[in-house]
């Protein structure tokens, strides 16, 4: 017998799961389409026959069939029979399809050999994030886009700069071959050009073995528009809406067509959070960064309470409550934009319960003072509430960064560009972006780099624009810049823990000189406490006196000006320094600095 059909609910029922389920006994089928007259599977295994497998209704809206001589490899479709005719859909719950306008594929996560890897993911206030594009990252033939295994081939290199997380732009199914990946069409498969659910296990492996986490963007503030079975699905709607996995009223309408979920159903919320933990589980992603949580929370994002999602706040909640108790130290990033201790405060104090979230207060006021043109319109009291800002108490709610897929694109430009303005390789351009990304690696928060910063790429973001690779031999001091700061933030040599720490103390934020001294420490005294020194003028200061924390010799760890960074950095003779007793800034040590222009020194001290 090839289909168990029975009148015994009961049977069918203990098979848990919906989609399409591997078991010793075949394969089990379920979908949820309640608006169906009925529903059969079609696929290889019937020879796409709608008569040979008709699925039984559990009268719940869902529908499911054990098919016993259907496989792992089998493609397949639901056939649903509607009042207005029958419709082919692909499975919601696929984990594999031949691409987005093909079949569902069966696939089974048991198969994949993980080797029993017992990685954990370092405490976040260990974490630099490097955000990057599968597409775009590593591109070995032209016309052709990366995938998860040109990806692992750059790992070593990650490696080395220091990295220790990796989070993925969106891989989940899209339309054709070159997408940002914002706009899934099948949200539990994973991109058939990127190398499938294989590819990205395969991918989570190899990071895993390289000391590296994985975060993935997941987007759940709409789906599609294109190539989305999932609209109509059973052939339902009202209003000319989206059916029974979209709100079919104004609530569906976001910036990127009316696809918005209903939060509000049992289904679509189960769909969601059932997706959230796939990845956690089944591929071991190490946290998820959320797509535009306002849009979740607020049908316009204007704040106005009466465009208020209770029930995507509800649903958020519920899955980073059920994160946080199921997989521990797995991180939820939100990107909100809004700046609110709403999004990272825990559920129990009403919070939408996010570990962290990008901090546009950080992204853009570090920006503008790297590529205002002129010295004296940089606006220090800004920097320093750039570096102070904080969610909640806690520093490492916030995710920290001068560049991403957002803040390089949508007309705006790398950082380098900015303020080169058609050549980065340039003394101001250099310079000032290395000064943004000491910032970055210096301040209490989440650092995180996009791909081809440390290459000082040029270009805007594109799907269809691979990171030009040949730029890290003809860039490799700015390379190794990035790579010491980096190391400099993880505590490498055991002698600037205080990076890690949440506490930061401005000693002088002097807007006339533009310069900003700060001390960083976690628990404070050698080893620990962290000088940092920034100039914002190309001004070279011979004798700027300033306070510091503690007497003694403090070494010198990183000066942005090394000529072994870049041929064209002045490479003035910066050493380390002993204090002297006298009173500035309220401390009663001080020292005499010599600041090249636009640089960033890293002091601490050994004992």
């Amino acid at each position: 017998m090839e289909n168990i059909n029975t009148d015994d609910t009961a049977t069918l029922q203990n098979f848990e799961g919906m989609g399409a389920t591997s078991h010793p006994e075949g394969v089990h089928y379920r979908v949820w389409a309640p608006n169906a007259e009925n529903v059969s599977v079609v696929g290889t295994f019937n020879n796409w026959n709608d008569k040979a497998s008709p699925m039984q209704s559990e009268e719940n809206g869902n529908w499911s069939l054990l098919i016993e001589n259907s496989k792992q490899g089998d493609e397949y479709k639901f056939s649903i029979k509607t009042k207005n005719g029958v419709l082919m859909r692909n499975d919601p719950y696929a984990l594999k399809v031949t691409n987005s306008a093909g079949n569902s594929v069966v696939y089974d996560h048991s198969t994949f050999d993980w080797q029993d890897s017992n990685y954990q993911m370092p405490s976040w206030n260990e974490v630099v994030i490097y955000e990057l594009h599968i597409g775009t990252f590593n591109v070995k033939e032209e016309n052709h886009v990366g995938n998860f295994y040109t990806a692992i081939e750059k790992l070593d290199y990650l490696q080395e700069l220091g990295i220790n997380a990796i989070e993925l732009m969106p891989s989940s199914e899209f339309p054709g071959d070159r997408s940002w990946g914002y706009n899934p069409s099948n949200p539990f498969a994973i991109e058939s050009d990127y190398g499938g659910p294989e590819g990205l296990k395969a991918f989570v492996k190899a990071a895993h073995e390289h000391g590296i986490a994985v975060i993935l963007d997941v987007v759940y503030n709409h789906f599609g528009p294109s190539d989305l079975d999932l609209w109509q699905f059973d052939g339902w709607s009202e209003n000319g809406g989206g059916g029974i996995y979209f709100y079919n009223d104004w609530k569906a309408e976001t910036p990127w067509g009316g696809t918005r979920p209903d939060f509000g159903r049992g289904e679509v919320r189960q769909y969601i959070h059932d997706n959230a933990l796939m990845w956690l589980r089944d591929y071991r992603i190490d946290g998820l960064r959320m797509d535009m949580v306002v849009y979740i929370r607020n049908v316009k994002a204007d704040g106005n309470p009466g465009n208020d999602l209770k029930d995507g706040i509800s649903l958020m909640q519920w899955i980073n409550k059920d994160i946080k108790e199921q997989f521990p130290n797995r991180i939820t990033i939100a990107e909100d934009m809004h700046s609110l201790d709403f999004v990272t405060n825990s559920v129990e104090n009403g919070g939408m319960g996010y570990g962290s979230q990008w901090d546009a207060e950080f992204v853009h006021s570090v920006r503008d003072a790297v590529i205002t043109a002129n010295d004296q319109n940089r606006d220090m009291p800004s920097v320093v509430d750039a570096i102070t800002s904080r969610y909640n108490t806690d520093s490492f709610q916030r995710i920290i960064y001068t560049e991403s897929h957002d803040e390089v694109s949508n007309g705006q430009a790398r950082v380098a560009e900015e303020i080169a303005d058609g050549d980065v390789n340039n003394w101001y351009s250099k310079k000032r972006a290395a000064l943004g990304v000491a910032l970055v690696m210096t301040s209490p928060g989440i650092p995180m780099i996009f791909q081809g910063q440390p290459l000082l790429e040029d270009k805007w973001f594109s799907d269809s624009d691979p990171i030009d690779w040949s730029r890290l031999e003809k860039f490799t001091g700015f390379a190794n810049l990035h790579r010491d700061l980096i190391h400099l933030r993880r505590n490498w040599f055991g002698v600037t823990e205080g990076l890690q720490g949440q506490d930061v103390q401005i000693i002088r934020a002097d807007n006339d000189k533009k310069v900003i001294v700060m001390h960083r420490y976690k628990d404070g005294g050698p080893k620990d406490s962290v000088i940092v020194v920034l100039n914002f003028s190309t001004e070279t200061f011979d004798d700027y006196k300033v306070g510091f924390p503690r007497e003694g010799s403090w070494k010198l760890r990183f000066n942005s000006d090394k000529g072994d960074y870049d041929s064209d950095f002045s490479n003035l003779g910066v050493f380390d320094i002993d204090t002297m007793k006298g009173e500035f800034d309220g401390l009663h040590q001080f020292v005499s600095l010599q600041i090249p222009p636009y640089t960033a020194l890293i002091y601490s001290q050994e004992d």
